[in-house]
């Protein structure tokens, strides 16, 4: 579990700056977004990797694993939208927003650990195109919820979706590293 904590982390580090230059180049400008045009986002990204894994063409020049990283930002938004009222303030300071980014990171996180325990690491069997697969479903999951105003029966909430989308973006960029690696 070590290892995969450490991977975790550096994946993190890297999605993590992307976030913070992007914020000090914009600012918190996608604040103005409401969490369904963020779920949007997401499955804009995904969908543009579903594509380009079944053609095997990519035209626009971004990486498959830009568009997790994508994913993973979008999802951190997400949570942090979910949790400030609308009378906060649309620009944050980047001390805050730094704060607020490794809150959910550290909480998605342990919430990977739990699983991971529980589901023995599963996911280093899989496909990355299951993994997308996986992040699709959980899109128009939150799509359901969002259409009905936030309220389940009995499923998890949008923030559990979120968080799960970010840990499965998490996963596949770990896997494709290590294909780099048995490759390089």
């Amino acid at each position: 579990m070590i290892k995969t904590v450490d991977q975790y982390n550096g994946v993190a580090d890297k999605c993590k700056d992307i976030f913070i230059k992007k914020t000090k180049d914009y600012g918190t400008a996608w604040r103005i977004l409401r969490t369904s045009s963020l779920t949007d986002q997401i499955f804009i990204k995904a969908n543009r990797i579903r594509t380009i894994q079944e053609t095997g063409e990519n035209k626009v020049g971004e990486s498959i694993e830009d568009e997790f990283v994508g994913i993973v930002n979008y999802c951190i938004m997400s949570l942090i939208q979910l949790e400030l009222t609308e009378t906060e303030e649309l620009e944050l300071e980047l001390d805050y927003v730094e704060t607020l980014y490794a809150k959910h990171l550290g909480e998605t996180r342990d919430l990977m650990l739990r699983k991971n325990h529980d589901y023995g690491e599963a996911w280093r069997d899989m496909r990355i195109s299951s993994l997308v697969d996986l992040i699709l479903m959980k899109v128009l999951r939150v799509k359901q919820i969002e259409d009905n105003m936030g309220e389940t029966i009995i499923s998890e909430g949008i923030d559990a979706n979120y968080m799960d989308m970010l840990n499965y973006s998490m996963f596949a960029m770990i896997l494709m590293t290590e294909e780099k690696l048995r490759e390089g």
